[in-house]
């Protein structure tokens, strides 16, 4: 009820007027808590400082549990609702649910990350270059949106793009193992 009313709130001002005024003052909906974002910067930096691959995976495991269950019931839920059409490989089922939770989740970094791997996965690599570039909109270190971009550079031919974002990746998780596909990257380290 909250989010429909932070959605509507301009309207159910217009016609209600002074009876109403309490709810500009709403928060608007976000798919992150505080104390969600104080767990991923905390998380952050510690794979930052992973001495290792394998401590790094678990920190990464970590941080893709936060990403991808929000503490928001509903969401959380219909995330799950994503992961079983992908496993189907429903792709118009999941852009449909995934539109849907953008809709009403815009600023929710994984919504449109999972949509971008959709596209990316249809080889649909314009619509999915827009949805990594809304991802690190609300989430510039999401490692997962710069590998994909990255990725699609280099697939495109556009190696000093696909270059930068790598190294933007690897500065925020410095095992990724995509780095492979960079062997100008060879022997240096980013931790």
């Amino acid at each position: 009820m909250r989010r429909w009313i932070a959605r509507n709130r301009f309207v159910l001002a217009a016609l209600f007027g002074p009876f109403m005024v309490f709810t500009l003052a709403l928060p608007p909906v976000t798919a992150q808590s505080e104390r969600e974002t104080a767990a991923l910067d905390a998380l952050f930096a510690q794979l930052r400082a992973a001495p290792d691959e394998a401590a790094a995976r678990a920190i990464t495991n970590q941080i893709w549990t936060y990403w991808f269950t929000p503490s928001d019931p509903t969401l959380a839920a219909r995330m799950r609702d994503v992961l079983r059409l992908r496993q189907r490989a429903d792709f118009p089922g999941v852009i449909a649910l995934l539109d849907a939770i953008i809709a009403d989740y815009p600023t929710y970094a994984e919504g449109w990350n999972q949509r971008a791997t959709v596209y990316y996965l249809l080889r649909n690599y314009d619509q999915s270059l827009a949805d990594i570039a809304k991802v690190l909109e609300f989430e510039p270190r999401h490692f997962g949106a710069l590998v994909g971009r990255a990725v699609i550079y280099k697939n495109q031919g556009k190696d000093d793009l696909a270059l930068n974002d790598i190294i933007a990746a690897l500065a925020i998780h410095p095992f990724l193992v995509e780095r492979a596909l960079f062997p100008e990257l060879e022997g240096i380290k980013f931790i």
